[in-house]
């Protein structure tokens, strides 16, 4: 473990010379970096890390230093991530890459503040993001366009069923998820729902978006799971994270009474429709509306996966396990209020 620790400072300080010296300004001492833990990572540790300019000792300049979690590799390819990273920072969405080093990478620092959970129930910040959502889905990524939401699940489930103990395994339902995840894509993918695609954040909690507070911009950073989705699963992904609270004495905890109301939902959507300088008709919104609802489901077994995967593999400190069973608790609650009872039973029936 020290030798890691070792070869981890040593592959940082040698980035962080190479920047110094290209900045030409910046101290190029080492030893006066000042280092500052940044809160509200799930599965990363970020710092912010600034030393002083040659002519003024009053100035740092800043960046951000992203370590890699243990075993996060798992859940996405980390080639893929970076390759992400730099399409969007080249079209002007998100921080620059600055460098890589062993476990990690150093990014521009963004001169904006993160929103907290009570920033996302903020009509107008709420407007800002909606709007800033429906640019980011029509990012147009070099690769794969097909919807990826499906087979990562399933990659998931095979993970989570390899790790588990047997008593997690049988507490979660591992053996009945697959046939879930059937039914949802069967569902939701029916031919008669014309649904849109489109490059999706798939993780768009408060922590990973930032808002300029002169200028009111609001940028959206992390991309680790990042894909093409549909648009209605990254909605309704926005919608689950109003839940939570990462910031909280028991960050693990969700809080479903706080899942917004219809009116928010909609105010939502009719702000991200319109961003595109188009007025939506009734029936557009009400069809978003309802696939993102319905879009909930699979969000609720995505990252309840996710959470016991975690739970296995990440030694940050987080109750990985209790918010798995939250996940997966609220995915049964909801299933027979936003699913018809007709459909399902036919699916079954048809797959006997």
């Amino acid at each position: 473990m020290f030798r890691k620790a070792e070869r981890f400072c040593h592959s940082l300080k040698k980035v962080l010379q190479t920047l110094s010296g290209k900045w030409g300004d910046v101290v190029e001492d080492l030893e006066c970096l000042h280092v500052k833990p940044m809160k509200g990572a799930m599965t990363n540790e970020v710092f912010m890390v600034s030393w002083p300019t040659k002519d003024n000792t009053f100035h740092h300049r800043k960046l951000l230093v992203r370590v890699y979690g243990e075993g996060v590799d798992l859940f996405f390819n980390r080639k893929d991530e970076i390759r992400t990273f730099e399409v969007l920072s080249r079209h002007g969405h998100g921080p620059r890459l600055l460098g890589r080093f062993a476990g990690g990478r150093i990014e521009e620092f963004i001169h904006a503040r993160t929103l907290s959970a009570a920033d996302l129930r903020d009509a107008e910040v709420s407007a800002l993001v909606a709007a800033k959502l429906r640019e980011f889905h029509g990012i147009n990524i070099p690769g794969d366009r097909n919807v990826l939401l499906w087979d990562r699940m399933r990659n998931w489930l095979g993970q989570a069923k390899s790790l588990c103990t047997p008593e997690d395994s049988e507490e979660f339902g591992l053996d009945n998820i697959e046939a879930e995840i059937n039914l949802l894509q069967h569902e939701l993918q029916n031919e008669n729902h014309q649904q849109e695609i489109g490059f999706c954040h798939n993780d768009l909690q408060y922590g990973n978006i930032m808002i300029d507070e002169e200028t009111s911009a609001i940028t959206i950073i992390d991309y680790e799971y990042a894909s093409y989705n549909p648009v209605a699963y990254d909605i309704a992904n926005h919608f689950c994270e109003m839940a939570a609270n990462y910031h909280s004495d028991t960050p693990h905890i969700l809080d479903y009474t706080l899942y917004p109301e219809e009116e928010e939902r909609r105010r939502f959507i009719h702000n991200y429709l319109s961003s595109s300088g188009v007025e939506p008709n009734e029936e557009d919104i009400k069809q978003l509306l309802e696939n993102s609802e319905k879009y909930t489901l699979a969000n609720h077994l995505f990252w309840g996966l996710w959470g016991i995967i975690s739970g296995y593999v990440n030694k940050i400190e987080f109750d990985y396990a209790e918010y798995s069973r939250q996940r997966f608790k609220q995915y049964w609650l909801q299933k027979p209020h936003l699913l018809s009872t007709f459909s399902s039973q036919m699916y079954v029936s048809n797959t006997k």
